[in-house]
């Protein structure tokens, strides 16, 4: 059985790239685990994740802290701020497939736009609350 935070991952990237709002703001096959050097703006990236043991005395399960962020280089944080927007809209208290795992929630816990130390990027920071449990069925 895969993951249950590889399994997570998997379903958001779904979701994401099949958000037709979404890919309309940002265009296609640009959210990203592993950014290739040739990639436009704006786009969208995995970062960090985490995962930690949400077990009951009886049940397994994982609580996930998951991170994506917005890249732009257009003056100021407007197109940040939509493109937060647009992921918050996707995923918040979504209900997606995950393979061998199921999603009990996913919120939206926090966003934040920043201008990077280049002076010209800025970059959206959108972190999600999830929990999982293995699928037995």
């Amino acid at each position: 059985m895969a993951s249950s935070s590889w399994a997570l991952q998997k379903a958001v990237f779904a979701a994401l790239t099949g958000d037709t709002s979404l890919i309309s703001a940002i265009g296609a096959g640009k959210v990203f685990d592993d950014v290739p050097r040739t990639a436009e703006f704006p786009y969208v990236t995995f970062a960090q994740s985490q995962v930690r043991d949400w077990a009951t005395g009886t049940d397994p399960g994982h609580e996930h802290v998951l991170t994506l962020h917005v890249w732009s280089r257009e003056n100021g944080r407007r197109e940040v701020h939509e493109v937060m927007d647009l992921l918050i809209s996707a995923l918040h208290e979504a209900h997606l497939n995950l393979a061998g795992h199921r999603l009990i929630n996913l919120r939206h816990e926090f966003s934040e736009a920043r201008r990077e130390a280049d002076g010209e990027t800025y970059r959206g920071i959108v972190r999600y609350r999830a929990v999982t449990e293995p699928d037995t069925e």
